[in-house]
């Protein structure tokens, strides 16, 4: 098939749809207005009124104005390299390369990564920026408006350039149905570049195709574009504060913005200098990457040193995001706002001490290998403080499961399997074994298509009333977050597995017998596509035909002491542009703390944190032993029958390194009983179904019997097999009882000395 007529297909008919969408919106409005009927007068004010704001458009300063333009440049950008990814897994779907060649494969590989990571992610971040930073700071505009507008408009021609030979492509097909070959000999020769998205040398170099070196000067004026929006970030933030802004209360979005203009500051111009080097290379004959010059190796030191940093630029935004909306829908301060900013911070900081584990399958010296490996691994420290404050911040919340919510929450998950999959590829040995194949794939998506498009989706649904005055549809909205989600997961994770399995990535042709788990995968990818379709459609038919916002207070922020300033300066809109009376709640509580009855880990927490999870570990460890007392009963009846061997104990003891024997399998077996089991079930009892907490002891029992069932089965057969899982379901069903019971009864006195009265039992 002819990779540029189907894609070039693919986009004409999305552009096609909005369009149509837009038709059918104002046609609608038309019909409403003056009873059916469509006048030349009408029609003539629609086209008038069309020119009027396309020169608006085209010459505002307004930061609101330029944040916009970002936003809808990066997800016209984000939607092409989609079309690039959707064709990918086409192609995956079967082993041989038979929808496309081998060479397309590359190409859309290449552009489908350049695409994303240069022109959709950081455009749409610095488009959320433009648009709420300045209200967040209380300042009435960028620092360098006029500044501001030039560094977008740098964009869409360096999209252009980089994209061109698509674009060539389509227009070489429709050439040759009217000249001969000879006469259009440009445009059958330039071809989307496929030496892959990180233009290694000596290939990028050797390579006759024009296109890369069009795609080198749209890089670079990306890059331009890049460092002059971040010089904006910065000024904006340290000299546009209002008086009560001070870096002690900074919102924790514009904290992340600071520190990603910092990072690009530093990152982008040095890109911009590797890739001015390579254009020498490939045009003027000089050996910056050449084997009798700086060699191959050296471009990808230079490229890592950007390309690491910009994986943070990438995903600070988000995490600054996932900060500032979570606590609104759990009704909670952002526990721990001081050690998320020095979380960032870190980050910003060690970003640019681990570019080289991108290079541990190279022939750099060990002793550097190991040095990048410590820091690869200290990294991660900073990004599980960000995760452990989320989840804290989320503890005893009133949450309402609103789309943001969704994925917020969803954005968590999918970090946390993302980083953990991250810090096993910082530990050399695991990262050359693993480093070329998807499981490297599955970790790196699923931060960049966990985390980042889930904040990114987010925001647009959190501030969509501020920014439109109009709500979407939030069911279908809700029902996009969970497919989103749900096809991230099956996705990448499925990468990540068979990646596990040694399956090589970058290959467009793969072993038959590993077919199933890429369909899989393109599957989970298809339902992503889908999920975006339905984000666009309601985003755009929401904005022209969504319900008013009525209320200056749409997430009833002030009920919890979280309506921050962007909402402030909508309500002051709303007030003197509509005289709508300020929005005031029934009630209102603190946001950081729970108020009135002390309550048990299972039912929220109170105080200190750390106190508190020490204080009910305690309770719950004395009930895991009671539990674990009642249950031996059962498990040393089922001995003396003889449906249970006592020697599969010792095989609990061999797994930790002691020698096999049944009394050390039976020592650790009480200790997991007296702590892991019951932090777990504290950790899951508000999600066990049951009215009281001796029923969800007992269902918690039930479940991790089966585990014990398979774990501790030795051949029984018959009545031996139906007495040992009778034996097995009454013993755990003890320990459930004793478990609950016994923490319910602590509790319970705990809570009478809180109050200073005595307990009845």
């Amino acid at each position: 098939m002819n990779r540029a007529v189907v894609e070039g297909t693919a986009l004409g008919l999305l552009a096609l749809a909005v369009l149509a969408l837009w038709i059918r919106s104002r046609w609608h409005a038309r019909l409403e207005s003056d009873g059916g009927a469509i006048t030349r007068e009408g029609l003539q004010y629609e086209v008038d009124r069309v020119g009027s704001e396309l020169y608006r458009w085209l010459t505002t300063t307004n930061h609101r104005d330029i944040g916009l333009l970002y936003i809808a440049f990066g997800t016209i950008a984000g939607l092409w390299g989609g079309v690039d990814a959707m064709m990918l897994r086409t192609e995956l779907l079967t082993p041989p390369a038979d929808i496309w060649t081998p060479e397309t494969y590359n190409a859309l590989f290449t552009t489908h990564g350049l695409t994303m990571l240069i022109f959709f992610v950081l455009p749409v971040f610095y488009g959320i920026g433009n648009y709420v930073l300045p209200l967040l700071v209380g300042a009435d505009d960028m620092a360098f408006p006029r500044v501001n507008a030039v560094g977008f408009w740098m964009l869409p021609p360096a999209l252009l350039m980089a994209r061109m030979g698509l674009l060539v492509q389509v227009g070489g097909q429709v050439l040759s149905l009217f000249f001969p070959p000879e006469a259009i000999e440009f445009f059958l020769t330039v071809r989307e570049v496929s030496v892959g998205w990180t233009l290694y040398a000596p290939l990028s170099v050797q390579q006759p195709n024009p296109q890369i070196d069009l795609l080198l000067l749209g890089l670079h004026l990306s890059g331009i574009a890049t460092t002059v929006g971040a010089i904006n970030f910065i000024a904006t933030i340290v000299y546009e504060r209002e008086d009560g802004v001070t870096w002690a209360n900074l919102d924790i979005f514009s904290w992340n913005m600071l520190v990603t203009s910092g990072l690009a500051l530093f990152a982008f111009p040095l890109l911009g200098s590797a890739l001015v080097m390579l254009l020498l290379d490939r045009n003027l004959g000089t050996t910056f990457f050449a084997t009798e010059g700086g060699g191959a190796i050296l471009w990808q030191h230079l490229f890592w040193f950007w390309g690491h940093p910009e994986v943070y630029i990438l995903f600070l935004p988000a995490t600054g995001l996932l900060s500032t909306i979570l606590p609104k829908f759990v009704g909670r301060k952002l526990f721990g706002y001081q050690f998320i900013v020095y979380s960032t911070l870190g980050l910003g900081v060690l970003a640019f001490g681990v570019w080289a584990h991108h290079m541990f399958t190279t022939s750099v010296d060990p002793r550097l290998k190991a040095s990048f490996m410590a820091v690869s691994i200290a990294i991660a420290v900073p990004s599980a403080i960000k995760v452990f404050n989320w989840i804290t911040t989320m503890w005893d919340g009133d949450v309402r499961l609103t789309a943001p919510f969704i994925l917020c929450a969803g954005g968590i998950s999918t970090f946390i399997v993302g980083g953990v999959t991250g810090v096993f590829l910082a530990v050399i040995p695991v990262d050359v074994l693993y480093h070329g194949t998807y499981y490297v794939v599955g970790h790196f998506h699923l931060i960049v298509v966990g985390i980042i498009p889930f904040l990114m989706i987010a925001a647009s649904y959190y501030w969509y009333p501020l920014i439109t005055g109009r709500w979407y549809d939030t069911r279908l909205a809700r029902f996009q977050a969970v497919l989103l989600i749900f096809g991230s997961f099956v996705t990448f994770v499925t990468l990540t597995v068979i990646g596990g399995l040694g399956f090589p990535r970058r290959q467009a042709v793969y072993p038959p017998e590993l077919q199933f788990g890429q369909q899989i995968a393109t599957i989970g990818a298809y339902v992503i596509g889908l999920s975006a379709l339905l984000w666009l459609y309601n985003m755009l038919v929401s904005y022209w035909q969504g319900d008013v916002v009525k209320t200056t207070d749409p997430w009833n922020l002030k009920a919890t002491n979280q309506f921050t300033r962007e909402w402030r300066w909508f309500e002051r809109r709303l007030v003197e542009t509509y005289d709508i009376e300020p929005t005031e709640p029934t009630s209102t509580r603190r946001s950081y703390a729970p108020e009135g009855e002390p309550k048990g880990f299972t039912e929220g927490s109170v105080g200190n944190v750390a106190q508190t999870v020490t204080r009910n570990a305690g309770l719950a460890a004395i009930g895991g032993f009671v539990g674990t007392v009642l249950m031996a009963g059962g498990l040393g009846t089922a001995w003396l029958v003889g449906v249970l061997d006592p020697a599969s104990f010792g095989e609990i003891a061999e797994i930790v390194g002691l020698p096999a024997r049944p009394l050390f399998g039976a020592v650790l077996f009480l200790v997991g009983g007296t702590v892991t089991w019951p932090l777990l079930f504290l950790a899951f009892s508000e999600y066990l179904p049951g009215r009281l907490l001796f029923e969800t002891g007992l269902v918690f029992a039930t479940v991790i019997s089966t585990g014990f069932a398979v774990a501790f089965y030795t051949g029984q057969r018959g009545l031996a097999l139906v007495g040992y899982l009778g034996f097995v379901l009454v013993a755990h069903w003890a320990y459930g009882l004793g478990l609950s019971v016994t923490y319910q009864y602590l509790e319970s006195r705990r809570r009478a000395r809180f109050w200073g009265v005595e307990s009845d039992d």
